[in-house]
């Protein structure tokens, strides 16, 4: 006989309405009432009637991710942790790889799989602010990144600026004076370099350390390779240095290998900190510090923003933009543990939720927002 959702009400102690809005992504259940309906689900075999379910609420049950490259060890434990958000919640993800490509980008937006999905959860690494009116679209959406800001949509982002600031005058805390970074866009005013190079600037500026752009080492893509390159070029010219904060932890990476093929102890004479804390951190030989920038709040806010955005009626809700707490993961490479050891929170930087409504509208028509207080 078919277990039904009475049956899954029964167990869990809870009403048939309760079942109902867990099967269909509700957002507002208590994260203890969804468990305990989760539990019973998976105890008793029962299975949705997806076909069904469809046809009644007139969605496919799924949303994308699109995101610039799952090779790059941020993504794909941001995409695994959108993944598990979603499946908590019902819902099922399809993953998008635009390779930071416009064209796949704009496809994301307005191409024909766009109609396969009810919601979009878009990182976007090449459009940019000119691409405003691109993201004016007629389907729920959550920006992530850097990239864009002011579009009319829910933004996920991260306390850069700060974060970057915090691991530079940490860094500058244990007494290093010649401070690197890997990872540098010449030029670049709008994305993370931009913003974390800002930061580094700042802290610098904080702890009395003078700006040698001799300091600032150039990297295209953020790969292990790029980061070793440019690791490699800055201590083959002679640059003197005495610590590093790596735009993100491949750089890292790729810098620390460099540092040991040239004999350079770490953090005796050199110390290191990346930025994602990626699960390779922990297991880098020394072990990496690294900003956790909040990856798994991240990916659990956009999840959450857009299924309130699927399921909502009535007038549409300002647009909000959320920044995680991020925090600064001190391990072997900087000095903060002894080897064997994990790793401590050296510090916390707090982000916020910002609502924010659209005002008008700027040459090019690019959206003017305000903040809602």
């Amino acid at each position: 006989m078919a277990v039904t959702m009475h049956d899954v009400a029964q167990r869990a102690g809870v009403s048939i309405k309760t079942v109902s809005n867990v099967v269909n992504g509700y957002p507002y259940i208590r994260a203890a009432t969804r468990e305990r309906v989760q539990a019973a689900i998976e105890d008793l075999g029962y299975r949705v009637n997806m076909s069904a379910r469809n046809l009644r609420t007139r969605r496919t049950g799924l949303i994308t991710l699109a995101v610039p490259e799952l090779s790059l060890p941020y993504f794909a434990e941001l995409a695994d942790s959108v993944i598990s958000a979603a499946d908590s919640a019902g819902w099922t993800v399809l993953i998008e790889q635009t390779s930071a490509s416009r064209e796949r980008e704009t496809d994301v937006l307005s191409g024909r799989r766009r109609h396969l999905t009810d919601g979009l959860i878009f990182s976007p690494l090449a459009l940019g602010p000119d691409d405003i009116a691109l993201f004016a679209v007629d389907f729920p959406i959550v920006i992530l990144g850097e990239r864009v800001f002011g579009a009319p949509a829910d933004h996920v982002t991260m306390n850069n600026v700060a974060a970057a600031k915090a691991a530079t005058l940490h860094l500058a805390s244990l007494g290093r004076r010649r401070i690197a970074l890997i990872g540098g866009h010449e030029g670049e005013r709008v994305g993370s370099a931009a913003l974390r190079t800002t930061g580094y600037l700042e802290g610098l500026a904080e702890a009395g350390l003078p700006h040698d752009p001799a300091l600032i080492g150039e990297a295209g893509l953020w790969h292990r390779s790029t980061g070793a390159e440019a690791m490699r070029r800055m201590l083959d010219e002679g640059v003197e240095i005495d610590a590093v904060f790596a735009l993100n932890d491949a750089l890292a990476l790729g810098a620390l290998h460099a540092l040991h093929a040239h004999g350079i102890d770490v953090p005796g004479q050199v110390a290191l900190i990346g930025f994602d804390d990626v699960d390779d951190a922990k297991y880098a030989v020394p072990a990496l510090s690294s900003v956790d920038p909040g990856r798994d709040q991240i990916a659990r806010t956009a999840v959450e923003l857009l299924l309130e955005r699927i399921g909502a009626t009535g007038d549409p809700a300002p647009f909000r933009r959320v920044v995680p707490d991020s925090r600064i993961i001190g391990r072997e490479s900087t000095g903060d543990v002894v080897p064997g050891q994990d790793s401590r929170v050296v510090g916390v930087q707090p982000g916020g939720t910002e609502l924010v409504q659209v005002v008008g509208e700027a040459p090019g028509g690019r959206q003017l927002e305000q903040p809602i207080s």
